[in-house]
């Protein structure tokens, strides 16, 4: 996480302060840190909800990359919906002003997430005055409403004139957000610069994200036990099939937050180019390739394929959308996988937001790549990497589980056997002849 805050924000000048946000002109942003703390430790991984933890592992395990970014200059932080043992993280002073603020001296400023102050009560809103004075007691500078923006203004200004919200916490969060502006220089360019606005989608930006998605695959097997390695895939062969329904779906390629919240699916609301498209402009133009969604396994057996490329997982989510208690690839994915790779040879690459049940499949699969949500142009990044133009490189940078059973798992747990452990990932090195 912390690399990305000075590509957002520019590199930090060595005689910066710690804890001092730092934005270094108008070509940049101001980079936010999310969600703190303990986001990714809830009970079950189920959004918004609780984080059972004592205090040491929290710092050990949720902490470390807020003391990072806040070494970089991160301008602002934003809290959790959710929990730490039972106390909502929105109005938790004892994190938010006496750890983040007080201890590790961070002076950019704190903004709640959507609606974050009214979900301090169950159900939401239940009792806004409380919510109103527990979340800016909290520490909480920017409140982030989305409606109901006169009820919180004449709200917060009651308090403050009974005395219920000091004056003091007022001077804070505006003290604190006029130092971001100041360091984003808003106040001598308060307008955007449209003429960087040419520069969105441009072939650089594609190239770049082209880049991004090829480095960020992860290449979990490559050959049966006994067999020669299956990647990289010849280009020129007389025909190849490629089954699965994320193989031409550049919403499922880009997953949730894309266009609308929930993403979308189809290839009908943005621009990129597909694993199928991309495969198709890859290959030698003698090559024949099939597209087949669901095939069955006698098509399969019978049409004389050399190879095959499957590609499934999962289908868009954000958010709670996102929770699962079974964490399995979408169908017809299984039973794509099983009728093409019980037939002939095939790579499957796996389309997803997180790792994903995978057993009882993998005997039947000769290669097996992790392209997680590999975004618009991730169809030339996975083909990239599938035909040897560039090599696989990248690692794991989590467990990869057998079961669900197993979960949590962490490194050094005592029940520790993943599927794939933490850092693993094969290497290849590009074909000679591309």
């Amino acid at each position: 996480m912390t690399d990305i805050i000075p590509g957002l924000q520019g590199d930090l000048p060595t005689n910066s302060r710690k804890g001092v946000p730092f934005v270094s002109g108008k070509t940049k942003v101001a980079a936010c840190a999310k969600h703190f703390v303990g986001d990714g430790g809830t009970v079950g991984g189920i959004d918004e909800s609780n984080t059972v933890i004592d205090y040491d592992k929290l710092l050990k395990i949720h902490m470390p990359a807020y003391f990072d970014s806040i070494k970089k200059g991160v301008a602002t932080v934003m809290v959790s919906y959710s929990s730490w043992n039972g106390k909502k993280m929105h109005a938790n002073h004892d994190l938010v002003t006496g750890f983040l603020k007080n201890k590790l001296k961070f002076r950019g400023f704190v903004i709640s997430d959507w609606q974050g102050i009214d979900r301090i009560t169950n159900p939401p809103h239940m009792n806004y005055s409380y919510s109103v004075q527990a979340g800016i007691l909290a520490g909480i500078d920017m409140i982030m409403v989305p409606e109901n923006f006169g009820e919180f203004i004449d709200e917060l200004k009651l308090q403050v004139k009974n005395n219920v919200v000091p004056m003091s916490r007022i001077d804070d969060a505006v003290r604190r957000i006029l130092r971001v502006k100041f360091v984003m220089g808003l106040f001598e360019n308060p307008i955007a610069d449209l003429s960087l606005s040419d520069k969105l989608g441009s072939q650089e930006h594609r190239e770049l994200a082209r880049e991004a998605a090829r480095k960020s695959l992860v290449l979990l097997k490559n050959g049966k036990h006994g067999s020669k390695p299956l990647l990289p895939l010849p280009k020129k062969t007389s025909k190849i099939l490629v089954a699965g329904s994320h193989a031409d779906n550049l919403g499922y390629q880009c997953g949730g937050w894309t266009i609308e919240w929930q993403g979308v699916q189809g290839n009908d609301l943005t621009a990129g180019t597909t694993i199928l498209g991309a495969i198709k402009k890859t290959v030698d133009p003698t090559t024949q390739v099939v597209y087949m969604e669901n095939p069955d396994a006698n098509f399969v057996k019978t049409s004389k394929f050399s190879y095959a490329v499957v590609v499934v997982g999962e289908v868009p989510y954000a958010e709670m959308f996102g929770d699962s208690s079974n964490l399995t690839i979408s169908e017809p994915g299984p039973t794509v996988i099983s009728n093409v790779c019980g037939s002939i040879k095939c790579v499957v690459v796996v389309v997803s937001g997180r790792p994903v049940v995978i057993e009882p499949y993998l005997s039947q699969i000769d290669a097996l790549v992790a392209a997680w949500l590999p975004g618009s142009e991730g169809g030339p990044g996975v083909a990239d990497a599938l035909f040897g133009d560039h090599g696989f490189t990248g690692k794991l940078a989590r467990t990869w589980f057998k079961s669900v059973d197993q979960l949590p798992m962490n490194v050094g747990d005592s029940h520790y056997d993943p599927l794939f452990p933490f850092g693993f990932g094969l290497v290849t090195e590009p074909r000679k002849e591309n």
